[in-house]
């Protein structure tokens, strides 16, 4: 169950793995609230709601355990798919991500800064939208993107994914991060602007039954690094072979 990072949808996130996994599993990819073409809802977000959503389509599809494979954003997802429904999940593969996501003073101002921008996107108009998505998102990149991926990101709810902002800064799971008890594998994006090493580095050290796999790359790594998808494939493997 491939799970993808904030301001991404599914395709986004791992067009570039789809082939190499589906010649070993049955993969399965959702995009989550408020991303792509995830649900809306007028709830607020919540990082839990999504690890239901996603558990709910294994429902759907008659999955009855599942290896959630989390990027960034995903990596929480996953972790919470596991401590909210644990007989479900057979392991775990936590890419770029962390346990927590900000403790410095900078931090927390620019992830509370989100909600007044969430705010922003409900009350304005298909406009003002639209210039949200072109600063915090498409400036830079709308010249150098297939139409396909600007389209994707297009589909956006804005209001939802500033809100899921919010949600990940106050994510912590260190309190429980430990009481994993599914095989699992760690990939570590070693130049990772976004995630710091050092807390990924903690997410794996924290986890008894734990892996590591190491990418020489920045936080796009599942799109821009070669090696990432055949790295991916062999962690995902490994959770699987050891999770039998």
């Amino acid at each position: 169950m491939l799970l993808h990072g904030w301001t991404a949808n599914a395709d986004l996130n791992w067009f570039t793995c789809y082939r190499p996994l589906a010649e070993h599993f049955r993969v399965v990819a959702i995009d989550h609230r408020g991303h792509g073409r995830g649900m809306r809802s007028r709830k607020t977000f919540r990082l839990e709601d999504c690890a239901d959503d996603a558990m709910a389509l294994c429902d759907v599809l008659g999955i009855e355990r599942v290896i959630p494979v989390g990027y960034s954003m995903g990596g929480p997802i996953a972790q919470l798919m596991w401590r909210r429904h644990p007989t479900r999940v057979r392991g775990l593969v936590l890419c770029a991500t962390s346990a927590y996501f900000r403790t410095s003073r900078e931090e927390r101002l620019g992830f509370l800064g989100l909600t007044g921008l969430a705010a922003v996107a409900r009350l304005t108009p298909l406009q003002a939208r639209r210039w949200l998505t072109e600063q915090l998102y498409l400036k830079g990149k709308a010249d150098k993107w297939e139409p396909w991926a600007v389209q994707q990101a297009a589909e956006h709810d804005w209001r939802m994914v500033l809100q899921a902002g919010r949600s990940i800064g106050a994510y912590d799971a260190r309190p429980w991060i430990g009481e994993v008890d599914v095989p699992t594998a760690a990939v570590i994006t070693m130049r990772d602007h976004v995630v710091p090493v050092r807390r990924q580095i903690r997410l794996f050290q924290a986890i008894g039954d734990c892996e590591a796999y190491r990418v020489d790359g920045d936080h796009d790594s599942v799109i821009s690094h070669r090696e990432f998808a055949p790295l991916l494939v062999r962690a995902c493997s490994a959770v699987a072979e050891r999770s039998r």
